[in-house]
């Protein structure tokens, strides 16, 4: 019996045990995530799970006792570079040397050059043939070593009248392509990459940023002359931080500072972008990720990498992140997170500022405050994406069909799954199946190109009774048409009494307006036709019309899967009133004629054409594709610019004004509004440090 019940002990042990997450996930420290088409963030079992560290116990010779080995860690080291045999080099900036040493961890040797010293080396390279290239930043030079560390040769600042005076060069990183042309990213070079030939001779600057404009730089550009734009700030492009390149050949840079877009870019040898999606920001974070000083200034890269499957990798030393994107720039995932003030631990990052790849896509992470190298291994999950992704970027979507199951078998939130598995479904001509899976990854011009094939296999199978039903209709409408047109019943109901209600004699109005606005506007000022009510009831109208407008729209037009009614609630009406309010002042000084009941009136008649053609067009929106996307937003644009010349042509009648009061008066409104909305937030801004200035009082009343 005593054996029974540690049977059934032991039983429950085990079960519970099964049932518990893989002891991996538990020995993880950080988090792995990726984004829906929509931004959001999904949790995700690790992509990578840490294989340990290595450069942490490095020894060299006693300055004082050569046959005596003393501890000598790496200090603030800035590059790290694995060459084709698998062997780790570190630029170890604080010490003036280079580490060299195995995949393990094992110490090679050290590159010092003592008849020539390095000066806090910041870039390391190392070509198939074992030459090495060190970006020597102190000395202002690069050098080209042999696989002995002996020189070969020195590269100074290239002379050329293409290059600015001022231009400063301080080396940071250095790459060589196949041609054993150098590319080298230089401190604050806004120019670009440094591009010099084998023998050093300078080829132009490559790869460089574009310069961000802001809306008041524009302003500013139109509006002042070239004399006082030239007393502004000037306006540079952020420089390139690194430098990288794969085995095809494309050259692959990154940016920090304040760029927002472009911090990755994968360039051929013209210097062309090649990601598609280089106009979204890389480097991503978590919403609750801030810096300690509380200052967000957006993602900081400063290295990256490619491993053998072409996936770019890039880490953020601010937000402590390393994300990876596939070779069209896809996020895949990213992961990472700050280690813990005062302790190490593994998997966690203090400042990352290097990384790098082996043959085996290991990765190599360098961390120049912790002085240490970490190395990962991509986990189960980590290899069947990139399987099945690489299989997808190959155009073998049939194949990639079961690994992506397997992926969404792991973890069925992950949104490139979905996509690899609506192309593969497209391309067996599954387009339902299809257009439902771009739908759920998010990809509108995948869901158009299935739906576009569903259109067209129907009309294909249905068009003779299609166009029998229409010729019939036609003819039906025509015969009917004549031998009706001389009974007295159409002309009883041409002839019908119109209703004396009020109520609906102004909804009549308000259609009136449509057709012929003068007329209508006229009639609102000068015969007080019109009323609050049939205002308020059009009002509600576009309202409704909004909100069915986002959800009847074809996803092929509109991505939203939410709808927030009250958010836009908010939004129109606030918008509306301060419209009016606005309206009404400028008018009231102004000249105007109108009372605020004809502006009222007059400014909800006019939003008439949104119910008019915005329900109608969204509901139409369903049989369209994105290649009649000109018709749609052209429809769209025509209901914009009709809403708008009736606003127009209401303030003109209303308040009697001329033409060019009329414009006078939009403008002078428009300004209305943003000061009521500018002193809004600040009346906003007070009142809650009142009410915390209060609260505080009380506090110290009551607490003493």
């Amino acid at each position: 019996m005593k054996i029974h019940k540690w049977g059934l002990v032991l039983s429950f042990f085990l079960l519970c045990a099964a049932l518990l997450p893989a002891t991996a996930f538990a020995s993880v420290k950080y988090s792995t995530y990726t984004k829906d088409s929509r931004g959001n963030l999904i949790w995700l079992q690790p992509a990578y799970f840490p294989l340990g560290v290595i450069g942490q116990n490095l020894m060299a010779p006693d300055p004082g006792n050569k046959s005596v080995q003393m501890s000598s860690p790496m200090k603030n080291p800035k590059d790290i570079f694995i060459d084709a045999k698998g062997e780790v080099y570190i630029a170890d900036t604080g010490n003036n040397r280079i580490v060299h040493m195995t995949e393990s961890g094992q110490l090679l040797r050290y590159i010092t050059l003592p008849e020539n010293p390095f000066n806090k080396p910041e870039g390391v390279f190392v070509t198939n043939d074992g030459s090495i290239y060190v970006a020597d930043t102190g000395n202002k030079r690069v050098l080209k070593l042999d696989a002995s560390g002996k020189v070969m040769q020195e590269y100074k600042r290239p002379e050329s009248r293409y290059i600015p005076d001022t231009f400063v060069f301080d080396p940071a990183k250095v790459m060589v392509d196949e041609r054993e042309f150098m590319y080298i990213a230089v401190h604050g070079s806004y120019e670009g990459l440094v591009m010099l030939d084998p023998k050093g001779k300078f080829q132009g600057f490559f790869g460089a940023n574009g310069t961000a404009i802001s809306p008041l730089d524009a302003l500013k550009r139109m509006l002042y002359t070239k004399k006082m734009y030239a007393n502004e700030v000037a306006k540079r492009p952020e420089p390139i931080n690194s430098v990288a390149t794969d085995k095809n050949g494309y050259i692959f840079t990154v940016t920090g500072g304040t760029a927002t877009t472009n911090q990755l870019k994968k360039l051929n040898v013209k210097g062309d972008n090649l990601l598609r999606s280089s106009s979204k920001p890389f480097g991503e974070t978590a919403p609750w990720d801030v810096p300690a000083e509380g200052v967000m200034t957006g993602p900081q890269l400063t290295d990256v990498a490619v491993d053998q499957s072409g996936n770019m990798i890039v880490v953020d030393q601010q937000n402590k992140y390393i994300s990876h994107y596939d070779g069209s720039g896809n996020l895949l995932y990213f992961w990472g997170g700050a280690s813990a003030i005062g302790s190490s631990q593994v998997g966690l990052l203090k400042s990352p500022v290097a990384l790098d790849v082996n043959e085996r896509n290991e990765l190599f992470v360098l961390d120049d405050q912790e002085n240490i190298v970490q190395v990962f291994r991509l986990s189960e999950f980590g290899q069947k994406v990139d399987q099945a992704n690489q299989l997808t970027l190959a155009g073998r979507y049939e194949d990639s069909e079961q690994p992506w199951r397997e992926v969404l078998r792991l973890n069925g939130q992950f949104a490139p799954a979905y996509l690899g598995l609506a192309k593969s479904a497209f391309k067996k001509e599954q387009y339902e199946t299809a257009k439902d899976l771009f739908k759920e990854a998010g990809n509108q011009q995948g869901y158009s190109d299935s739906f576009w094939q569903i259109r067209m296999l129907w009309l294909q199978g249905n068009f003779s009774w299609i166009a029998s039903v229409m010729l019939l209709g036609v003819i039906l409408y025509t015969v009917a048409n004549k031998l009706t047109a001389k009974r007295e019943f159409r002309t009883r109901w041409r002839n019908r009494p119109k209703s004396q209600n009020r109520f609906l004699s102004n909804l009549r109005l308000a259609l009136h307006v449509l057709k012929h606005p003068i007329d209508g506007f006229s009639a609102i000022h000068y015969e007080n036709k019109g009323s609050y009510l049939s205002a308020s009831i059009v009002l509600l109208g576009v309202y409704a019309s909004l909100i069915i407008s986002q959800f009847a729209t074809s996803f092929s037009f509109n991505p939203k899967t939410f709808v927030d009614i009250y958010s836009t609630f908010t939004q129109f009406f606030i918008v509306w009133i301060a419209w009016i309010v606005a309206n009404y002042l400028v008018s009231s000084i102004y000249r105007g004629e109108g009372r605020f009941k004809h502006i009222f009136i007059g400014s909800a008649y006019a939003l008439l054409p949104y119910i008019a053609i915005g329900i109608p067009l969204a509901f139409i929106s369903n049989v369209m594709t994105m290649s009649e996307a000109s018709i749609y937003h052209f429809v769209g644009n025509a209901m914009t610019v009709w809403i708008g010349l009736l606003i127009f042509w209401k303030i003109q009648n209303v308040h009697n004004y001329t033409f060019g009061e009329t414009i006078m008066n939009v403008f002078l409104t428009l300004c209305t509004m943003l000061v009521i909305g500018v002193l809004i937030f600040i009346i906003m801004g007070l009142t809650s440090d009142l009410g915390s200035l209060l609260y505080q009082m009380y506090q110290e009343v009551t607490l003493r």
